[in-house]
């Protein structure tokens, strides 16, 4: 089990915190500090689609001018952006097995982890 994303980010402290008390062990991966390889956008890409992993709702896309917005508009304007600004990612996205579920909610984390 992998976790990907940034420390101070509340809902990947939800997360840590959520994985710790449920006993799960994993490995951290913070992707501001540690990198991001495009393979590895491609895997999550694979998995949930590009769509999902673009935080449209955070600051950082808000603060994108709206032609680089509107250049996102298929699986490699993406991958190329998400390089670019980690934090575009929505956080946090877990790998399990050949799992990716991208973002926080504790609901989701005991239907898809404690099944």
């Amino acid at each position: 089990m992998k976790l990907f994303g940034i420390p101070n980010c509340d809902t990947v402290k939800k997360a840590r915190t959520w994985l710790s008390d449920n006993g799960f062990e994993y490995e951290w991966h913070d992707f501001k500090k540690q990198g991001l390889k495009e393979s590895q956008t491609k895997e999550w890409i694979t998995a949930v689609g590009w769509e999902i992993l673009i935080n449209k709702q955070g600051t950082t896309w808000r603060k994108l001018d709206d032609e680089t917005k509107a250049s996102v508009v298929d699986e490699a304007s993406a991958i190329q952006l998400m390089l670019t600004h980690h934090s575009l990612i929505k956080r946090p996205v877990l790998m399990s097995g050949t799992q990716v579920i991208v973002g926080f909610k504790p609901e989701n984390y005991h239907a898809q982890l404690l099944k």
